[in-house]
């Protein structure tokens, strides 16, 4: 029984500093999350099913079940990971492949599969299954230009037959567009020529020009992007301008807690892609600043964690998520500044949605993973 105890005191144990301000922030980055998905879903979860907490009760089922996978997977060792990349990157896929033929639209996107209680972003995940794989074979990259061209060839064109999947199969331009980010910036980290690097920026901004052009919608968000002030008819920068001026009515201190106007349907499911909106409105401009610092802490940390590594596969992991959730975060700030046109991507671990949450705290747990991995081989005192 002592044996036990003292297995899971080293298993559970920070073993630095870096861990411990992760794991710090993410927790109340969550905490944070639920409390203003409860505000911002009051109003709708109340005309819809008569509960105003019905929203937030739900969300608060994810975060345990992620905060569950958070610390699984960060007591995982790093060899074990390693060895699943492989495997998680199939699944992965398969279950996005399932949403070609079994997938269900929500807001235009064929990016969900129905589990009858409830549905799942398949795409969510893959963006892990990616970052697994893809961590593995970029540590196989050594001073041979045959064996690294073999490896570049084999990471394109499974990160061409996601993003296909994503983008063109389901319609979902806005992951595609954090996959191809995640995915680019792992690669120029991990040693991608410069001349790989700028073909693939042109043809990733040739191919976003022809989707922009081959999708109606699209080419009317855009449109509308570039020209805010124009005339409207269609409604296209409704939730734009609705977040805008949400932003605006909080000024520096906000309106309080629960106490938006906006989400009284004036913005479209606020608690999701737009929720930084009602954090302006709500908390003012330091509440949204607070918020940004939050993500830049945890990118800190996770760029600590990552320069500390001794192993590429280490580091390439701890990079990987670092881009996503980032970046990501940066991405969903943008469009509801008006910086980026609308692209349907959520803030992670604040906007509700259970694949989003769930896949992000796992991803988190790999980080976390991969520090305990590391202190637990050169011993505590080094941490």
């Amino acid at each position: 029984m002592t044996s036990a105890k003292q297995e899971m005191r080293h298993t559970f144990r920070a073993q630095s500093k870096p861990y411990y301000f992760l794991l710090a922030t993410t927790l109340f980055t969550v905490m944070l999350g639920l409390a203003m998905v409860a505000s911002a879903s009051s109003v709708d979860s109340f005309k819809e099913t008569a509960n105003a907490g019905s929203t937030v009760f739900r969300q608060g089922g994810f975060a345990i079940i992620g905060i569950i996978a958070l610390a699984i997977v960060s007591t995982l060792p790093v060899q074990l990971l390693r060895k699943v990349g492989l495997l998680a990157l199939y699944v992965t896929l398969g279950l996005q492949v399932l949403t070609v033929f079994f997938g269900i639209e929500i807001n235009g996107n064929r990016n969900w599969l129905s589990l009858g209680f409830t549905s799942i972003q398949p795409s969510e995940f893959l963006k892990l299954g990616m970052i697994l794989a893809f961590a593995h074979q970029l540590s196989k990259l050594t001073d041979d230009p045959l064996r690294n061209r073999q490896v570049w060839i084999w990471l394109g064109g499974y990160s061409m037959f996601a993003l296909v999947l994503v983008v063109l199969m389901g319609k979902d331009m806005g992951t595609g567009v954090v996959m191809a980010v995640m995915l680019l910036g792992m690669f120029l980290i991990a040693g991608l020529p410069w001349s790989y690097f700028f073909s693939v920026c042109l043809l990733g901004a040739l191919a976003v020009v022809a989707l922009v052009i081959q999708s109606p919608s699209r080419l009317v968000r855009f449109e509308a992007w570039l020209n805010p002030s124009a005339a409207d008819p269609m409604g296209v920068n409704w939730q734009y301008q609705h977040g805008t001026w949400a932003l605006a009515s909080g000024g520096i201190w906000g309106t309080g807690l629960g106490r938006s106007k906006l989400k009284w349907s004036w913005i479209p499911e606020v608690e999701n892609d737009f929720i930084f909106a009602v954090i302006g409105e709500e908390l003012g401009l330091f509440g949204a600043l607070f918020v940004i610092a939050l993500f830049l802490i945890m990118g800190l940390a996770m760029f600590t964690i990552a320069k500390r590594q001794t192993n590429s596969f280490s580091r390439n992991l701890v990079v990987g998520v670092m881009l996503w959730i980032v970046m990501q975060a940066m991405i969903n700030i943008s469009v509801v500044l008006g910086l980026l046109p609308v692209l349907g991507v959520p803030l992670p671990l604040i906007s509700a949605g259970g694949s989003s949450l769930i896949s992000t705290l796992a991803a988190i747990g790999v980080v976390l993973a991969v520090e305990r991995d590391r202190v637990s081989k050169l011993g505590r005192s080094a941490a």
